[in-house]
């Protein structure tokens, strides 16, 4: 029960199933497999619903465990063979001492291979009369990852993109399993007969996600029961919400990357905060939520009519405000 369960589940989210009908051949899968339950679940109801010619799996070695990782990467080619599914590993290395976080660094090393792996793909073959990138990426992430991440940005990052959680589709990446919990993959796994490997660093509490897990998580399911529900429903809301949101302020820049300072102060205060955050975000191609806070020393500025002036209002965006109009510029880099 609980195998058709999921597969109804990502098959009704069609993140893994192709957008024209003779596309099975020529739209492919890169599954990310690191061995774990969430990602052998995924791996499987690819190879069911695209059939195992369109599914590729991707496995990285980042060799941190030792001899734990090379059984992770041994445990990935059995199931692969398994299931019959091309399989590609990619063995990194990080310096030792290197800087920055070791997070980042495997998440940079993993969505690089799989761009690279997607893109090969594409060359391959792609779809007939088409352009454009076919191949998809497809990530593990579970519902209860995605109350996970919701609530550490919420601690972590202020503005209410924070809770939107993680988009099902950015780009060529898919997130097919974000209706399924983890409790749920790993009974489909049980289900289907398949084993998966335990990192012992998921259960690490020097890792903030899994403070999250193991302490704010059991304290809002000791308040109520459906906390877990009650906190993805309310993100699914707020992201219908922001749809709207983002259509009012396309609207209001009417594709424009400045606005009319007069027209600023006339909008209500949160369409304001709204806008600005856009213009900055459209500069620096990333996000920028602190811009919202700086509409009133925007205005103000406006007001003092001075020629040019500049107020750096995040990351590296600064608020050019000159003849009545705003507009944001991306500083170089130091």
């Amino acid at each position: 029960m609980i195998v058709e369960q999921v597969r109804e589940v990502v098959r009704a989210g069609g993140l893994l199933l192709p957008t024209h009908p003779n596309d099975l051949p020529t739209h492919p899968v890169v599954a990310m497999l690191s061995g774990g339950r969430d990602s052998v679940c995924l791996l499987d109801v690819a190879v069911a619903l695209r059939g195992e010619g369109s599914v590729k799996a991707l496995h990285v070695n980042y060799g941190l465990r030792g001899g734990e990782s090379d059984a992770d990467e041994r445990h990935c080619v059995a199931l692969c063979e398994e299931l019959a599914v091309e399989l590609e590993i990619v063995r990194a290395h990080r310096q030792e001492g290197e800087a920055g976080n070791l997070q980042a660094w495997a998440r940079d090393v993993r969505y690089g291979a799989a761009i690279r792996l997607a893109e090969e793909l594409d060359e391959r073959g792609g779809a007939p009369g088409r352009q454009g990138p076919t191949a998809v990426i497809a990530a593990g992430h579970t519902a209860s990852d995605q109350v996970e991440t919701i609530l550490y940005r919420l601690a972590a990052s202020p503005g209410r993109r924070a809770l939107l959680g993680m988009r099902a589709v950015e780009g060529r990446l898919v997130r097919p399993l974000l209706g399924v919990t983890r409790s749920e993959t790993g009974a489909y796994c049980e289900a289907r007969g398949l084993e998966w490997r335990e990192d012992a660093s998921n259960d690490s509490d020097a890792y903030a996600r899994v403070r999250v897990r193991h302490g704010l998580l059991a304290a809002l399911r000791a308040v109520h029961p459906a906390a877990e529900a009650n906190v993805l429903r309310t993100a699914a809301l707020l992201r219908e919400e922001t749809e709207l949101l983002e259509e009012l302020v396309g609207a209001e820049l009417g594709g424009q990357s400045s606005i009319a300072l007069a027209r600023l102060a006339e909008l209500p205060a949160a369409l304001a905060r709204l806008v600005v955050v856009s213009l900055a975000e459209d500069a620096a191609g990333t996000f920028v939520p602190q811009a919202g806070g700086r509409v009133a020393e925007i205005l103000e500025l406006g007001r003092r009519g001075e020629g040019r002036l500049d107020l750096h209002v995040g990351g590296n965006i600064t608020a050019v405000v000159e003849d009545g109009l705003l507009k944001m510029v991306k500083l170089p880099p130091r």
